[in-house]
């Protein structure tokens, strides 16, 4: 949390991670993909450079560009707090086999509980310092030695100080080319005007990542069902970029285009140029 400075209040130990995040926020029944960077992750939550607002208490969509696997990690996250740019979510509906990648990833990496600065290191390079000879002469002389040792230590670490600022504002520096650069990619595919309306059975074929809706727990206690059509437009690069449901109750389509945020297709071609498309879904809740 900002502004803590005491120790981990976390059960589960977080680890230093630099990596794409996108952030899938849906309001108004429309989703809106905000580009960000993370900074840390574990098990239960992420934090995160975010180039957006997000509201503490609302759940958005999490993809995570992990180093060491192919297929990025998508899940459901709630917002825990947002200061400036910086954010903290917790994972929520996260399946075993999502937590198992984290587990692997994390083998690799230390906690950064652990990663602390250790104080007996000044004792050490005392203890490095020649042991004064017999007599009151040699006494002396390494007790004259001894602020000089003090002072080459406090210079050296003063020096390294000076370099992990150095390294840490180039990366963070960095990380804002890349927000910014991804922010002006997401305006282009936004941009995306449906160049035609394609049938259903078109569109299932080139279906190619689809993720299935959680049941909302208020719908199951009034034994909610039935099938939620919506029409979509579907971007140049496969994505979902906008919804409308048809029908059903709001509890049922709220949770249908929270799914459909990360369905996937094949880039629909037109002459060999891939366009986006409007077309029609039909997504099923049943006890």
């Amino acid at each position: 949390m900002i502004g803590w400075n005491g120790p981990s209040r976390r059960r589960v130990p977080r680890f230093p991670l630099q990596a794409p995040v996108d952030f899938s926020v849906l309001r108004s029944g429309i989703p809106d993909t905000l580009p960000g960077r993370s900074m840390n992750m574990g098990e239960r939550g992420v934090a995160a450079v975010v180039a957006g607002e997000l509201v503490p208490g609302e759940t958005v969509g999490v993809e995570i560009n992990l180093p060491t696997s192919t297929e990025p990690l998508r899940t459901r996250a709630m917002v825990k707090y947002q200061h400036e740019l910086r954010c903290g979510l917790e994972f929520v509906s996260m399946s075993p086999a999502q937590r198992s990648v984290i587990r692997d990833w994390a083998k690799e990496h230390k906690p950064e509980s652990e990663t602390t600065v250790s104080p007996p290191a000044s004792t050490v390079e005392k203890q490095a310092v020649e042991p004064p000879q017999e007599g009151s002469s040699s006494s002396g002389a390494g007790q004259s030695r001894g602020p000089k040792w003090k002072l080459k230590f406090l210079s050296l670490i003063a020096l390294v100080l000076i370099v992990l600022a150095a390294g840490a504002w180039w990366k963070w520096n960095r990380s804002w080319l890349e927000l910014e650069s991804g922010l002006r990619n997401g305006s282009s595919a936004e941009a995306d005007k449906p160049r035609a309306q394609v049938p259903a059975e078109v569109m299932e074929k080139l279906l190619v990542h689809r993720v299935e809706p959680v049941y909302p727990p208020e719908a199951r206690k009034e034994n909610l069902q039935g099938i939620i059509a919506l029409d979509i437009v579907v971007g140049r690069d496969g994505s979902v970029i906008a919804m409308h449901p048809l029908n059903g109750p709001d509890v049922l389509a709220r949770a249908a285009m929270d799914a459909l945020r990360w369905w996937k297709f094949e880039p629909y071609r037109m002459n060999g140029e891939p366009v986006a498309v409007e077309s029609r879904v039909a997504v099923e809740f049943k006890r």
